[in-house]
């Protein structure tokens, strides 16, 4: 009875633990299916944020595009007005000529000026026509009809083809007396370049190329593609997708799963507006493979786990579990920190992340480049390693979180747009991020830009100024002469003749001044011809070695590239004359100069010029390009205006940078080959 009672208890607790194993398997089992629906909802919410952020950064992008667009529209548009007011006022007074609309145009960089009148018929043109009009570009009658009709006043052509040649003109037209029409145009090959460049197509297939786990992107109108990149061959119009529909009508984000090109998708679009007006939809393609990668291995190994729970029990299915949840959120937190780490390295902007206990976190591409350094070398450092100018360490005391600062950063100077913010992370530290943009080249443009428009307008006082002048200073110049050769005191004629000569000698001496000052105003036109680089630095070399050896000073020349170059030959070695001569007036004795060339980039070479002079204040340094500005005692303040004018004319740029105590550095830019005029 007791071993039945004992066998019936055995029985009973094999059972019920059996019982309990196989509930509890059950329950894990359940548990892991539900966890598995979980997951693959979070990874699908997840794809989708991680989309809307990559959406949201390229409508950005997208409209600071338009935005460049129109900007050089309007600035090009602008020019050509100003220009055309000129002209017609020069018109109705009587005064032009052809002559005089060729040099306007070759002045301001203008392409072709005509005037026609009512009948579409030239009464001045800045050049004369080589070839025939083409009989499918139109003619000025019908194109100028508005302004001819008196319709309006003013007509923005734009962008049209060449009548002449082959290319695009960007144009507009100006009424004067009679209904005549102004029509100026410039080269628009640049321009459309430029915009050809930072397009939504550009843009959308950069980020494509640059992630393999998208499969396409596009931004779609109702009627057709704008912009498209990936690896399918069609999409469905709007009107066709009730889906794409819907997200373009009530202007809202949206995803959904699909299939293209035997392919699962998982695709997220948004509208994309600008000014106001709804032009279009972006859709982004993810791949799905991931995710399925994902949940394969998942069920294979739930399965896994199911048999093991069969042969060891509770205990070690618990800890299978725990740890395939452990892996699945380790997954989650991988997509994510891939996602944005690729957002964040293909930004153009520099973007730093530090805390003040451990320093820099986060460094993506664009800070290396800024900052000529590597990840490795300033994660962990501090910031004061980063920014070692104290002007730029104030951006930190201050509580201003965007501001424009000029700094040194390594060798250079450069001119920084900073954005800084906060925010605290899970263990309450917290971090700083800094957004930094590079405005150097930028604010070097704009700096040039204003030096040449000063210059411009000085040149053409001097030359008015210069005429007025010469004419009495010659009348002076022979009175005197005369004077002095036929009329002679009867007391005192040693200083009479003394004075007289004297005052020829000034005379003569405001005259090479006025000199000076018409050849700044009527600059030679550009003669390019092509020659080796290597031999003009060897000519400089010759020329100043032995004038650098009188005093003590060496001369050296690193030469990174021995190339052909298309420059005006005699102008530009009078650029290097100008800024070698002044470092070598620069430089009382034993002292050095350096003269660097790197190799070129961009079709652009850069040309550095360093002496360890005495350096010049900041007062000095930013009117030193000035016409007339001087701290010699005989000198007239032209050279480096020409320089400057030289440089620009040669469609290239120059940099000054200069500290007391620490020499001055002449950085000029210049392309390789200039468009002849």
């Amino acid at each position: 009875m007791k071993k039945q009672t004992k066998s019936f208890s055995v029985k009973g607790q094999t059972r019920l633990i059996l019982l309990i194993f196989v509930l509890l398997a059950t329950l894990m089992i359940s548990s892991s299916v539900v966890e598995l629906q979980q997951s693959k909802k979070e990874l699908y919410e997840l794809m989708a944020k991680q989309a809307h952020s990559l959406l949201e950064s390229l409508i950005t992008a997208s409209q600071n595009t338009l935005r460049a667009s129109n900007y050089l529209d309007d600035l090009a548009r602008q020019r050509l007005l100003d220009n055309a007011n000129l002209i017609r006022q020069l018109f109705e007074q009587g005064r032009l000529t052809n002559r005089m609309l060729t040099k306007i145009a070759s002045q301001n960089h203008i392409l072709r000026i005509h005037i026609f009148n009512n009948k579409g018929q030239t009464l001045f043109a800045s050049y004369r026509p080589t070839s025939k009009v083409k009989e499918d570009q139109g003619n000025p009658q019908q194109m100028l009809e508005p302004l001819f009709k008196g319709e309006t006043d003013t007509l923005l052509i734009g962008y049209k083809v060449a009548r002449n040649q082959n290319g695009y003109r960007f144009a507009v037209a100006l009424a004067a007396r009679n209904r005549s029409a102004i029509v100026l145009n410039v080269d628009a090959h640049t321009m459309l370049n430029f915009k050809h460049d930072i397009d939504f197509g550009a843009l959308i297939g950069k980020v494509v190329r640059s992630n393999s786990e998208i499969l396409y992107m596009a931004l779609q109108a109702p009627e057709h593609i704008l912009a498209a990149s990936g690896k399918v061959s069609e999409l469905e119009a709007i009107d066709q997708s009730s889906f794409l529909k819907t997200s373009f009508e009530d202007s809202t984000f949206a995803t959904r799963r699909i299939s293209f090109s035997d392919m699962d998708v998982f695709e997220a679009v948004h509208p994309f507006s600008f000014m106001g007006e709804t032009i279009g939809l972006f859709r982004i393609g993810l791949s799905l493979k991931p995710v399925q990668d994902i949940n394969e291995r998942i069920y294979r190994r739930l399965l896994f786990i199911t048999l093991i729970l069969i042969v060891i029990g509770f205990i070690l299915f618990v800890y299978i579990f725990t740890r395939q949840r452990l892996n699945i959120l380790q997954k989650q937190y991988d997509v994510v920190e891939t996602y944005s780490g690729k957002i964040i390295d293909n930004v153009s902007d520099a973007i730093i992340v530090f805390d003040r206990q451990n320093g820099i976190s986060v460094i993506n591409g664009a800070a290396e480049e800024l900052f000529e350094t590597t990840r490795p070398r300033l994660i962990g450092k501090t910031i004061h390693d980063l920014f070692e100018d104290k002007t730029c360490l104030s951006l930190f005391e201050e509580t201003s979180r965007l501001k424009q600062i000029s700094c040194k950063i390594g060798s250079q100077r450069k001119v920084l747009l900073i954005s800084k913010s906060t925010f605290k992370d899970a263990e309450a530290k917290l971090n700083t991020v800094l957004v930094i943009r590079d405005l150097t080249e930028q604010k070097q443009m704009e700096e040039q830009l204003e030096r040449q428009q000063r210059l411009t307008a000085m040149g053409e006082l001097a030359s008015g100024v210069a005429h007025e002048i010469r004419n009495p200073l010659n009348t002076i110049s022979t009175i005197i002469q005369q004077l002095d050769k036929d009329f002679s005191p009867v007391s005192e004629q040693e200083e009479y003749h003394k004075l007289a000569h004297l005052v020829f000698s000034e005379v003569k001496r405001i005259n090479e001044t006025v000199q000076d000052f018409l050849r700044f105003s009527r600059p030679e036109p550009i003669q390019p011809s092509s020659f080796r680089f290597s031999e003009f630095i060897d000519e400089l070399k010759t020329q100043y070695v032995p004038l650098m050896q009188k005093k003590n000073i060496q001369f050296s020349t690193k030469v990174h590239w021995d190339g052909e170059v298309f420059w005006d030959q005699n102008q530009m070695k009078q650029v290097f004359i100008n800024i070698l001569q002044n470092a070598l007036e620069a430089i009382e004795e034993n002292g050095h100069i350096s003269l660097i060339t790197n190799e070129p980039d961009a079709g652009f070479l850069e040309i550095t010029i360093e002496d360890d002079g005495p350096g010049m204040p900041d007062n000095v340094r930013d009117n030193i390009f000035n016409l007339y500005f001087t701290t010699k005692a005989k000198g007239t303040g032209i050279g480096l205006s020409i320089v400057q004018r030289i440089v620009f004319e040669h469609g290239g740029r120059i940099h000054i940078e200069s500290t007391p105590g620490s020499g001055s550095v002449f950085t000029l830019k210049l392309p390789i080959r200039i468009n002849s005029m």
